[in-house]
């Protein structure tokens, strides 16, 4: 997979640095081309002799090393792919933030190619509100995560923060050349977004999905050879390149438009949050407002997922999504066998940033047998995520 492909692998300053020795090793195991690229602070934790003689090319410490050419700017033509493990909360803050004062940072900002970062730090640092900002400004302009992971810290604590195994880091940048195409010749239904359920001409009720989630499902599905279908409520997101894209309102337009369709299609992956519940009457004009207040009757809309698994050809794969306040194992484990899905996809929605509308999420992926924890990270790393567990079942 990796078979003569240029990448450039940075290395901050945090105890991790010492994985980036194994990193290096098993990318050129796998045929990659490595150029290491240090700050002062990793040299404190690493030689770059170590990591220059397992690329078996020179490790680039500082800009202005060299006269003969612009280091920052040749490294940004030659990489095919740039990777940073450890990425501490100090480069984080750099690269998001658009400050270029280092050969890494200006790297960073002349790369042009695909883009991972392997966080490591202490989970303070990890879940302070300026980190967690800089990690959705980065998701958002489209830089990928691997990472980080629960463990052992240098500090002694057991949270999350602990830096991706070097095989993990790996994986994922293999993940990131187009060359996997193991969703070739499938079709795949995609649902993203919230409903609208109208009380009146000028108001309805609705729900925060902003569909971040199903796009990035779709998208990566898409980049994977998959044949993709997205039906999608209101949200503010352009339609992806590639995909047959369906507009809908309604929770009753989303039904209608997802069985009309599921049939057709191999995989079925339900992340839209349609409304449960609607209007029972909906006013004509607008209603007025009285000293009285209003009492809005409601009524259950049709729920979707199951009336899919109650449909699920022999073969097809249904995928349903569950975003709990509580007792989330225990709810999900039931929705499987309530909606006959073969995966529910599960998050607190009351844990920092995996919540509605962020571009982080952290969830569990429950199947009839396995319970599979993705840590916080951005929601394409989440698709992948997903995408992978389907794969195992095809």
């Amino acid at each position: 997979m990796l078979e003569g492909k240029r990448i450039v692998l940075g290395v901050t300053g945090g105890i991790a640095a010492y994985k980036a020795a194994e990193v290096v090793s098993l990318l050129k195991k796998r045929g990659a081309q490595v150029r290491v690229v240090m700050t002062a602070h990793a040299c404190e934790f690493i030689s770059p002799l170590t990591l220059e003689t397992l690329s078996g090319n020179p490790v680039s410490l500082d800009q202005f090393a060299t006269r003969d050419q612009i280091a920052h700017i040749s490294l940004a033509k030659w990489g095919q792919l740039f990777a940073v493990a450890p990425a501490t909360a100090n480069a984080l803050g750099k690269f998001a933030g658009g400050i270029a004062d280092d050969l890494l940072s200006t790297s960073f900002m002349a790369m042009r190619c695909p883009i991972l970062l392997a966080p490591a730090m202490n989970t303070a640092m990890w879940l302070s509100p300026a980190n967690q900002e800089n990690v959705q400004r980065l998701s958002r302009w489209g830089v990928r995560f691997c990472g980080p992971e629960r463990g052992r810290l240098a500090c002694g604590d057991e949270d999350v923060g602990r830096m991706s195994e070097p095989e993990k880091i790996v994986e994922a940048i293999e993940k990131m050349f187009p060359a996997r195409q193991d969703y070739a010749g499938r079709r795949v239904l995609v649902t993203a977004g919230p409903t609208r359920e109208m009380i009146d001409p000028v108001r309805f009720l609705t729900n925060r999905s902003s569909g971040k989630m199903g796009y990035a499902i779709a998208e990566a599905a898409r980049d994977r050879g998959a044949e993709v279908v997205l039906v999608s409520g209101p949200v503010s997101l352009r339609p992806p390149e590639g995909v047959e894209f369906v507009p809908i309102v309604s929770a009753a337009g989303l039904c209608e438009q997802v069985l009309e369709r599921a049939q057709a299609c191999d995989i079925v992956i339900q992340a839209a949050a349609p409304a449960d519940f609607r209007p029972k009457t909906v006013s004509a004009g607008k209603i007025k407002k009285t000293g009285a207040g209003m009492t809005l009757e409601l009524e259950n809309t049709t729920d979707i997922a199951a009336a899919l698994g109650q449909r699920k050809r022999e073969g097809q794969i249904l995928v349903a999504f569950a975003a709990e306040t509580d007792d989330l194992a225990a709810n999900a484990r039931k929705k499987l066998d309530k909606k006959n899905a073969d995966l529910v996809v599960a998050n607190d929605v009351t844990r920092p940033g995996a919540g509605f509308q962020g571009d982080t999420n952290a969830v569990t992926i429950f199947s009839r047998t396995d319970a599979r924890e993705i840590p916080l990270c951005g929601k394409r790393e989440v698709a992948e995520a997903i995408l992978d567990c389907v794969a195992e079942l095809f």
